[in-house]
């Protein structure tokens, strides 16, 4: 990639969203390749109180979690031998003979307060013991959550591994693109793409969604004023700020662990370098002084660095910054092009990787220097990690468009999530949510 394609990507120019953008939502989750040491389990339909007779049974959206998860593979109905909907009615024989190691059975009802709920029974078939047992409830419009609440405290319980199917995923789609029609949005979602509502639409481009690590605020890029500046915009009452709309560059915002700062790219002194805005009082620190490009800021886990991009080795590298001494050190060696980094909280990246001419996504051991390629997809980029670490989301192309696909950070699990009518770019993961709480 030469210096001047560089800057025109880091600048923000509207390569990163292609004239083939059409309106989409997020549809069925597509499986490419499942890991080989599936968990195998029966997820029941529950039994559903005829006032919920409308509603989705929520057995669906569990097993659907737990697919999507990747280390789990779901017993289909059509093969059950029995479906209990208390402990005393599970034979486990009918589950020993389809391999299952556990059975979800559980009812949904109506309760005297207006709320629904829904109370499930773990029971692990070789152990021939129920594990767990725990009521969800909520409003009736919260009908996903509670089954999403479910997924995370099935899935918590079996793996040790907190679950994340009650976040949101952000992402950016447009809407005729390349034309004098065209609408750009930030779109929010279900991690399973359902769902989906609209934040913020505009005819100019939207791009470099971030979340802020309570999930109630997104920092992105808006051309609105014709230039590029910098948004924060809170997702439930859908007030925005714009914070940062210097003459140049004013893009990639990527809030601090602990939400009081956000890191930035401007080039207002001429340059493109990184920089920290303190959101308390807009004071601005900067941080990198080269003469190269240094670009896509994203934080360590604990705050106290921060990991780059830069070309200043004639190639697009991953640098580390400490933020105590401002003390740099390049990180990636290995190929000719590495750029767009997330680090785990293990202390590992994951970024977009050049291998053999084609983008993918790649995830680097620190202590023993060794890169794996995760995708194998085309034109993979703008990786984001679940909170929980075990699966990452990026923008890829598929059958002519973009879809968002989902890769375990071992890369034995590959799942994609299609647009229905068109492509969707640059998806960002949130935290942890409790929508049943309202956190």
């Amino acid at each position: 990639m030469d210096r001047q394609f560089f800057i025109r990507v880091i600048a923000c120019v509207a390569l990163f969203i292609t004239a083939s953008l059409q309106a989409a939502s997020l549809e069925t989750i597509v499986i490419d390749r499942g890991g080989v040491n599936q968990i195998k389990i029966g997820v029941v339909p529950m039994k559903m109180d005829p006032s919920l007779a409308t509603m989705v049974d929520p057995s669906d959206i569990v097993s659907n979690d737990l697919r999507f998860s990747g280390q789990f593979a779901p017993i289909s109905r059509d093969n059950m031998l029995s479906m209990p909907s208390s402990p005393a009615e599970i034979i486990a024989r009918d589950w020993r003979i389809l391999g299952a190691e556990y059975v979800v059975i559980g009812s949904a009802m109506r309760e005297p307060t207006g709320q629904v709920s829904v109370t499930f029974h773990l029971y692990d078939v070789p152990g021939q013991k129920q594990v767990m047992m725990q009521k969800v409830s909520g409003r009736a419009d919260q009908w996903r959550d509670i089954a999403h609440r479910v997924s995370d405290l099935v899935y918590e319980k079996i793996t040790g591994v907190r679950g994340a199917f009650s976040t949101r995923i952000a992402y950016v789609l447009v809407q005729n693109a390349g034309t004098s029609r065209a609408r750009y949005a930030i779109e929010l979602s279900d991690m399973d793409g359902e769902r989906p509502r609209t934040v913020y639409s505009s005819t100019e481009p939207l791009m470099s969604v971030s979340w802020s690590p309570d999930g109630r605020r997104l920092a992105y890029v808006s051309f609105e004023t014709q230039r590029p500046s910098i948004v924060i915009q809170d997702v439930r009452t859908l007030a925005r700020e714009r914070i940062a709309s210097f003459s140049g560059i004013n893009s990639a915002p990527q809030f601090s662990p602990d939400g009081r700062q956000l890191a930035m790219v401007l080039s207002r002194d001429g340059n493109p370098e990184i920089y920290l805005m303190n959101l308390a009082d807009r004071t601005l620190r900067r941080l990198t002084r080269n003469p190269a490009i240094d670009t896509e800021p994203a934080w360590a886990p604990d705050g106290r660095r921060l990991i780059f991009t830069s070309d200043r080795g004639g190639k697009p590298q991953i640098y580390g910054l400490e933020l105590a001494t401002n003390l740099e050190e390049r990180l990636t060696f290995h190929g000719d092009y590495n750029a767009r980094a997330r680090m785990l909280d293990d202390g590992n990246l994951v970024f977009v990787h050049r291998s053999a001419g084609i983008f993918h996504i790649a995830w680097q051991d620190m202590r023993r220097d060794r890169v794996v390629v995760l995708t194998r997809t085309n034109l993979d980029e703008s990786p984001s990690v679940a909170p929980n670490g075990a699966m990452l989301m990026y923008a890829t192309q598929a059958r002519g468009k973009g879809v968002l696909g989902v890769v375990s950070i071992d890369g034995s699990v590959k799942y994609e999530l299609p647009s229905s009518s068109g492509d969707v770019r640059e998806p960002a993961w949130s935290p942890f949510l409790d929508p049943l709480s309202g956190r």
